[in-house]
């Protein structure tokens, strides 16, 4: 099963900007579907963008225009840059491997905190 190790987070201003990393595990990371979820106390995880294996993109409509998603092969990396935080982006980020029908395939790994507060 993938592992996955998320970095990148912290404490930024509304209007800031961050960028999550996430490393997978194993020797088809090309090949995979790659997520990004978020989830606060209390709340469900989230899905708030996936990268295809072909680098096609999808976004939640919350994030849609301040969020990018990418993802560099040779590294076994997804990243999710995060420009205009808002407040209601503070959340517990976290990545995985999305089989065909955006089914998590991989271990959830222990995310990394985002907080946007003035």
């Amino acid at each position: 099963q993938v592992q996955l190790v998320e970095s990148g987070g912290g404490l930024v201003q509304p209007g800031g900007s961050l960028r999550l990393s996430c490393v997978a595990s194993g020797d088809t990371f090309s090949m995979k579907t790659m997520g990004w979820y978020r989830q606060t106390p209390g709340k469900q995880r989230d899905m708030v963008a996936y990268i295809s294996s072909g680098g096609s993109t999808n976004y939640a409509e919350s994030v849609k225009g301040r969020f990018t998603i990418s993802r560099d092969n040779a590294k076994n990396t997804v990243y999710l840059q995060m420009n205009s935080l808002k407040p209601e982006d503070t959340a517990v980020y976290y990545c995985n491997a999305l089989g065909r029908w955006l089914q998590v395939q991989g271990s959830w790994g222990q995310g990394t905190q985002v907080t946007v507060s003035s």
